[in-house]
């Protein structure tokens, strides 16, 4: 599914559900020592996918552990983003040479819980499909931090939406203006996708 969102040198793998034989490296065991059933299950399978999307880049596999806001540390020379749901899990990466920055989201095709829409939502955004918005604001947001290293506010991005497509203007200083994306509602799932390519 996140494929029809993607350009050709973007590497993904995508899980409609868990795999019970993940193997997690030490340093990944660590992080969920004492997770829940529910969140191992979760940052394993996104964690298969993303080495997946590693073996297609030609890389071996290696932990991937969460950083500074919880993004993920990708290898050198490697972008990425993962994202995880009830019922899917996706990665997608590319190196750096072609790609400056990914942000990938997927969140289940029902109604937002109740105060969180007018919670997200800038004024120009009220009409939008809840969901939509939310997925299109964590794809921006996991597209940004890696270029800004700083936080971004639901209200510090202005979203527009057309056919399958967004954009995004960035409404506080930083190393970019704003965005383009591609969204999908497909399956019972909204995914949203930002890959910037290299100029």
């Amino acid at each position: 599914m996140i494929e029809e969102l993607l350009p050709e040198k973007v590497a993904f793998a995508e899980a409609f559900d868990d795999h019970s034989a993940v193997e997690l490296f030490p340093e990944e065991e660590k992080v969920i020592v004492r997770a829940v059933d529910k969140r191992r299950r979760e940052f394993s399978t996104v964690r298969y996918c993303a080495r997946q999307a590693m073996k297609a880049l030609g890389l071996p596999e290696s932990p991937i552990l969460p950083g500074e806001r919880g993004a993920p540390q990708w290898p050198d020379g490697v972008v990425g983003s993962m994202t995880h749901c009830a019922g899917y899990r996706a990665a997608a990466l590319a190196w750096d040479r072609d790609i400056v920055t990914i942000g990938i989201d997927a969140e289940p095709d029902e109604p937002l819980p109740e105060g969180v829409h007018e919670a997200i939502a800038l004024p120009s955004e009220l009409s939008v499909h809840g969901r939509l918005l939310f997925s299109a604001k964590e794809s921006v947001y996991k597209a940004w931090f890696p270029l800004a290293r700083k936080f971004l506010d639901f209200s510090e991005a202005e979203l527009s939406f057309g056919d399958g497509t967004f954009s995004a203007r960035i409404l506080v200083p930083g190393p970019v203006r704003g965005f383009e994306g591609r969204w999908l509602i497909k399956d019972g799932f909204v995914v949203t996708a930002i890959v910037v390519t290299v100029a």
